[in-house]
């Protein structure tokens, strides 16, 4: 089949090996001039079959259990997060004491920091990740076995029981400790997943550090609140046995301003990724097309001015050059957003193509006016019944499949209908 030919996507990118579908999914649009071809294709069935012994007294095996991709961090595989776990079963397997049943279980007392230090000896170890295995401790090596970990349980739990030792909370109330759990019940070896929440990386809340057992290993990464997928899915819990107190230290205290050196026409700096971020997630998104870098751009500076406007400030004042008063208003959150639709928002053509923000606005995490304005669209076009909610500015699953569905309908196979629309689909679907 003759490979489509337009600029948004790798004429032979139909591979499925861990790299490329990496790539696809964090940076979607090769280059041009890329080598088309890939030297070999790896394609795998990962078939688990979990034996009574692992699972624990009274509990079928599931006879298939659905890997995650061990190398993709921070993005699971295919469609669900897929995390295969074993079922209750007590310390150290079957050979350890019987599981204390669900009526009578203790909950044992602990603190946020006891919770939090347990989960790093974990990480320092880098305990690799298996729903049959039990580390020296006596829990599990799953993604509830960690958690189970964590709380010194007197058993190891599953997605399905953590519950009992817990009370629902609203994101606004999480801490450092607490837990985000996805249980699907009408299939758990699918989707079901359990992270603990250590605590948010800035005052925005969009993103927050997880503690989380998942292929190959234990690990402590920044998520998007509430996860790399099916967000919606996952619920914030507390753990009854917790005592107050704090486990990890508040975030920073704001990041003096650095001085007028640092971003001026080729400065190269920390300081240019910080303020980069800080205006993304004060509404700037759409003045970059592509993530915040180091380097200064032109699209930190009508970024910068697009803040300054904001605040009402005129002449030097807003002359896009960020000075002490911007800084500080920046880093302590304070001051006025961006509005939507400021002077000069409106992105440059991009790959040719007029309106097109950038692949940086659809990927993972993102939340920015153009996933709306995407899903309108696709709405529009006849691809809403991907969505259960009316689109909106958090990039999603739904989002993806409605634009794999319609780069479908135009005829694009393989790596041309991966999902994420570059110039030519954003081009086709709004002419």
């Amino acid at each position: 089949m003759e490979s489509p030919v337009f600029e948004e996507i790798d004429p032979a990118s139909d591979c499925d090996c861990p790299g490329c579908v990496r790539e696809r999914a964090l940076l979607p649009h090769s280059p041009a001039g890329r080598t088309p071809a890939h030297p070999a294709a790896h394609r795998a069935l990962v078939v688990a079959a979990a034996t009574a012994a692992a699972l624990g007294a009274g509990h079928t095996a599931p006879a298939v259990a659905a890997a995650h991709a061990s190398d993709r961090p921070g993005v699971p595989a295919g469609d669900e997060p897929q995390t295969p776990q074993g079922r209750k079963a007590p310390l150290h397997g079957p050979g350890g004491r019987p599981a204390e049943p669900a009526t009578t279980a203790r909950v044992p007392a602990t603190t946020r920091a006891e919770i939090i230090n347990r989960a790093k000896k974990w990480v320092a170890a880098q305990v690799r990740y298996s729903m049959s295995a039990y580390w020296p401790d006596g829990y599990r090596q799953d993604c509830s076995g960690f958690v189970s970990m964590a709380w010194n349980l007197p058993a190891n739990e599953w997605t399905g029981s953590l519950g009992q030792y817990t009370v629902r909370i609203t994101k606004e109330k999480l801490e450092p400790g607490d837990i985000l759990l996805f249980h699907n019940p009408d299939n758990p070896e699918k989707g079901s997943h359990v992270v603990l929440f250590g605590g948010w990386t800035d005052y925005t809340h969009t993103s927050y550090v997880a503690y989380e057992q998942t292929p190959p290993r234990t690990r402590r990464l920044a998520t998007p609140y509430a996860y790399w997928s099916h967000s919606e899915r996952y619920v914030p819990y507390r753990y009854k046995g917790v005592a107050p107190g704090t486990a990890e230290a508040k975030p920073a205290t704001p990041t003096p301003y650095p001085g007028a050196a640092y971003f001026r026409p080729g400065a190269n700096n920390k300081y240019v990724t910080q303020l980069g971020r800080m205006l993304v997630a004060r509404g700037g998104g759409s003045y970059y097309t592509k993530v915040p870098g180091p380097r200064w751009s032109e699209a930190d500076r009508r970024a910068t001015q697009a803040f300054q406007l904001a605040q009402g400030w005129t002449g030097a004042g807003a002359d896009g050059l960020p000075g002490p008063k911007t800084w500080q208003l920046l880093v302590t959150g304070k001051g006025k957003d961006i509005k939507a639709g400021a002077v000069g928002s409106r992105p440059p053509a991009s790959h040719g193509v007029p309106g097109y923000p950038g692949r940086a606005m659809f990927r993972p995490g993102a939340n920015n006016q153009y996933v709306t304005q995407l899903g309108k669209q696709l709405v529009k076009k006849g691809y809403g019944r991907f969505y259960t909610t009316g689109p909106g500015p958090r990039w999603s699953e739904a989002d993806r499949r409605a634009v794999e569905a319609f780069q479908r309908a135009e005829g694009w196979r393989g790596g041309a209908a991966d999902g994420y629309p570059g110039p030519e689909t954003w081009r086709r679907l709004f002419a």
